[in-house]
């Protein structure tokens, strides 16, 4: 019975050699695509009319001139967002020492 329990002290010594964290580099590369996505669609709100905006954008209004720049506010920050995750994802990876 005793023998499928761990112990704190051997759980210590597997936690040191588990890694940190994990490189997903697909997580990485859908946060980057997302990220300029977003931002061109933020340059897009930014300079087209309401009525020039693809069909399937919201705020498509016909025959409105009106620009939509808190919608090309809120994509930026958001593919900014998207980007600053890539960046701190793929950052160096901390080591655990065992004391």
């Amino acid at each position: 019975m005793g023998s499928n329990l761990v112990t704190g002290a051997h759980a210590l010594r597997c936690a040191a050699y588990a890694p940190a964290m994990r490189n997903d580099r697909l997580l990485v590369a859908l946060a980057v695509l997302a990220g300029v996505v977003l931002i061109a669609i933020a340059i897009v709100y930014w300079v087209e009319p309401a009525k020039s905006l693809p069909s399937f954008f919201p705020g498509h209004v016909a025959g409105s001139s009106h620009h939509h720049a808190k919608h090309g506010i809120a994509a930026f920050l958001v593919g900014l967002a998207c980007l600053a995750f890539a960046w701190f994802r793929t950052g160096p990876k901390r080591t655990t020492t065992a004391t």
